[in-house]
């Protein structure tokens, strides 16, 4: 009884744990204004499953968040765990591997590589880890099928719509199965169909696949259809009731 009680313990762990969060940026400038300090003693944590949406003005920070949560920032003071991992410990080396291994990445813009076809594009990932070509790209076409576009894995993005290549963007991002997928205003630049069959896709992967997901977006209307909402303002999360949101 005692190993099966420690065991639905720990899958009630959160994924994600943020602790007395600081981020300052220096003044270089001659203004005497001081530091740009945009977090003071931030705390979040994000359960197993959660699909969080983090909303706010623009500036307040939500970006620059989400980055330190994927290891490509690091906080000026505080702590930031990913299962067991202190991700603000991490060395260069150890961070790269951290994101290619534990997270997964959409951003507005796609950064889809224009002269390789998206099956390619949705395959470096792995490429990059070293794994064989031939089942890098065959893992590629399963995640291309994922988000139905094998018919389209041939073409370069180029010859893809906006809401096709951001759906390559979240092949790539899955093709490693990270536990955790990171979006920043990943329906920002589509339109209003488009961006709700890319939500659409992001909530059924979630599903699917036993994510855990944090969301910046400006779409309120989509927030609501989250977990739960939070919003970064004065450099505090606070929850934001889901029937405001939605």
């Amino acid at each position: 009884m005692r190993q099966s009680s420690t065991s639905e313990a720990d899958l009630r762990e959160p994924l994600l744990r943020v602790e007395g969060l600081r981020k300052e940026y220096s003044d270089n400038s001659k203004s005497g204004r001081g530091a740009l300090r945009l977090f003071d003693d931030l705390s979040l944590e994000v359960q197993r499953g959660e699909l969080v949406a983090i909303v706010g003005q623009s500036g307040s920070g939500k970006s620059t968040l989400l980055h330190m949560l994927g290891a490509l920032d690091a906080p000026s003071a505080g702590t930031i765990y990913c299962a067991t991992t202190q991700v603000t410990k991490l060395s260069t080396r150890e961070a790269a591997r951290f994101r290619n291994e534990q997270v997964g990445y959409v951003w507005q813009f796609h950064y889809l590589l224009p002269e390789f076809t998206a099956q390619e594009n949705v395959a470096m990932p792995l490429l990059a880890r070293g794994v064989d070509r031939r089942k890098a790209m065959q893992e590629a076409a399963t995640w291309l099928a994922e988000t139905g576009l094998a018919d389209r894995a041939s073409h370069r993005p180029g010859e893809l719509s906006g809401g096709e290549q951001q759906r390559v963007a979240l092949a790539r991002a899955l093709v490693t199965r990270p536990q955790l997928l990171l979006a920043d205003e990943p329906t920002g630049d589509l339109d209003g169909a488009s961006a709700d069959l890319v939500f659409g896709l992001i909530e059924r992967l979630h599903e699917a696949h036993g994510l855990t997901s944090v969301l910046v977006t400006h779409n309120l209307e989509l927030a609501g259809r989250c977990t739960r909402t939070l919003r970064l303002t004065g450099g505090r999360l606070e929850a934001v009731p889901q029937q405001q949101v939605q």
